[in-house]
């Protein structure tokens, strides 16, 4: 099979190597807004073009390299810079290649494990990505079903949500919380109102703790 070019694309871990950084500082600066919205997702993960990654060098104390960048670009043999997402080929993850050949995940990956589908064209982030046409072509070879509709949805540009990372934040804030009713003691002649109020306790999903007392 004809070697594939692809172009230079970044994962968390990519940056992370890039930058001299940990993985989690890559990600917060994802969270945070510093590092732009990905040039691609695939299989609900991030990935970024190298030109969109290369923006933050020099900024804020960030730098790149020479030694880093070459490290990177040599694990990418015959890749190649693209300055647009627009101009990105199809590439899919194991997600896509599931909805474009109709079966499932788990699927896809025993039949990389056993190597009974393409080969990855890249990996990034430890995850295995495809060129679209790869996937047609592998597939039209061992005779297995594709899909059309979802391979037009992809060609198309239509893509699964990126997963949600961190702590969720909820559409609307939460009612705060009602104060905790004061400790309160009861008289051997007090029992209807002891139990009336651990009833209401209980109700309100309080614990009660009872304390006997001389």
């Amino acid at each position: 099979m004809t070697a594939v070019r692809l172009p230079y694309l970044l994962g968390h871990a990519e940056i992370a190597d890039l930058f001299g950084i940990e993985r989690q500082t890559s990600a917060k600066w994802r969270a945070e807004g510093t590092l732009s919205e990905p040039d691609l997702v695939a299989s609900g993960n991030p990935y970024w073009l190298l030109d969109t990654v290369l923006d933050l060098d020099g900024r804020a104390g960030r730098h790149v390299t020479e030694e880093r960048l070459r490290q990177y670009e040599a694990k990418i043999p015959g890749g190649y810079r693209l300055e647009s997402r627009e101009l990105l080929p199809v590439i899919v993850g194991i997600q896509e290649v599931a909805l474009a050949l109709g079966t499932d995940q788990q699927t896809v990956s025993r039949w990389r494990h056993r190597r009974r589908i393409a080969e990855a064209d890249l990996v990034l982030s430890r995850s295995p990505l495809w060129l679209l046409d790869t996937i047609i072509a592998d597939a039209t070879e061992r005779g297995r079903g594709l899909v059309t509709e979802e391979i037009e949805r992809l060609q198309a540009g239509e893509r699964v949500p990126q997963k949600p990372r961190g702590r969720r934040v909820a559409d609307e804030p939460r009612p705060p919380k009602k104060p905790l009713p004061e400790a309160q003691s009861f008289t051997s002649s007090e029992q209807d109102e002891a139990v009336a109020f651990v009833t209401a306790m209980l109700s309100e999903g309080h614990t009660t703790v009872i304390r006997p007392k001389r």
